[in-house]
């Protein structure tokens, strides 16, 4: 095991680093290594409960969305202030900006660097100029950013291979790992609620997550089976693909959203089927709560999504953007809910065998150095 004493986590906010990965920085707090971590400003919970993990946590300027030129050059000098304070051993990122600026930062103060990708975003998604020429410069600061790391860890297969078509890794830096995993005692089986069929999707309100396509597969449904419950939950976002609250309220006859919420149980709880139609993901978290949670899946043959299904066991996937044959596929449930349970079970299993946060950590910790 490498002689490593102090690390620094970069994460894209402090609830994230709560959520997603709270497991590995408890793993990390266990072999004694000083732990800091740094995002935006926190709110109170969260730094509480980084608090209570003995992590110390440190503000820095970071503006998630968009290109804001004073906001990243700010995002860079903060981190090589940080990185040049703390005399870190290593530094692990995730997020766009947060592996771009972190990498760039570490090669400047020569720190050793590992990168997470999570997905690969806004930026690599669709055919307009504005997207292409936002990918290209994207890339070329991913390359400069990674050029020295020690590691680039993915959660899927087809991202790995895009970075290194792309040319900005090479294959040999490159490592793959099943998610951000679930405690699968936190997220434990639940019984499933009344008598009619009830959806939930769990996203940000973004075009990309496809929440358009829940609603109208919902509309199709409803007009079918008027009594089938239709829930999403999730914060508003600030990206270009954002979708308004008021778009949102124009769903309500036949799609309940219940705002954002900081524990997901309770809705998986009354739900029969998850349902995430994303575009693109890097392995969607909020599905493997659900499947952990003995929930039959319903997503999209996407990047990320695909690895949560093994179809007609588990759940079933549809193309990206189809809200006909999503509605299809919810008419399949309602018509055989008697299968439902059956393949609930299976998700259990799945997350048992391959998302528990334990493994994935485990994981985790070797490509670090330290197993």
């Amino acid at each position: 095991m490498r002689n490593f004493k102090r690390c620094l986590i970069l994460g894209t906010n402090s609830r994230s680093l709560i959520n997603f990965r709270g497991k590995l920085l408890e793993h990390l707090v266990g072999k004694g290594i000083s732990v800091t971590v740094a995002s935006s400003r926190p709110d109170l919970e969260s730094l509480n409960s980084l608090t209570a993990l003995n992590v110390h946590y440190h503000v820095v300027t970071l503006k998630r969305n968009g290109l804001n030129l004073a906001y990243d050059i700010k995002t860079l000098i903060d981190l090589l202030i940080l990185f040049k304070r703390e005399r870190l051993n290593f530094v692990l990122a995730y997020g766009v900006k947060l592996v771009i600026w972190g990498g760039l930062s570490s090669r400047i103060v020569r720190v050793p660097f590992f990168a997470l990708i999570t997905g690969l975003g806004f930026a690599f998604q669709g055919e307009s100029f504005r997207r292409k020429l936002l990918e290209k410069l994207v890339t070329f600061l991913y390359r400069a950013a990674l050029k020295n790391s020690k590691a680039v860890i993915f959660q899927n297969k087809d991202n790995r291979n895009i970075f290194i078509e792309k040319g900005i890794v090479s294959r040999s830096k490159t490592y793959i790992v099943n998610g951000s995993g679930v405690d699968i005692k936190e997220y434990s089986v639940t019984e499933f609620p009344g008598a009619h069929v009830s959806f939930l999707c769990v996203s940000r309100l973004l075009g990309e997550k496809g929440l358009r396509e829940y609603a109208a597969a919902a509309k199709i449904v409803k007009d079918k089976f008027p009594d089938v419950k239709f829930d999403l939950v999730g914060p508003e976002d600030s990206s270009p693909d954002a979708i308004s609250l008021e778009e949102v309220s124009k769903w309500s006859d036949y799609v309940n959203y219940n705002g954002p919420t900081n524990d997901v149980r309770p809705y998986i709880e009354k739900c029969h089927v998850y349902v995430l139609p994303s575009h693109h993901e890097g392995l969607p978290r909020s599905t493997l709560e659900a499947m952990s949670m003995g929930r039959p899946v319903l997503t999209t043959s996407a990047i990320g999504c695909k690895e949560t299904v093994e179809e007609g066991i588990n759940g079933f996937m549809v193309p990206v953007g189809s809200a006909i044959q999503l509605a299809q596929k919810m008419i399949w449930y309602i018509e055989n809910k008697d299968k439902i349970q059956s393949m609930g079970e299976e998700s259990r299993r799945i997350v048992e065998n391959k998302f528990d946060v334990h493994k994935v950590n485990k994981e985790m910790l070797r490509i670090l150095g330290l197993e």
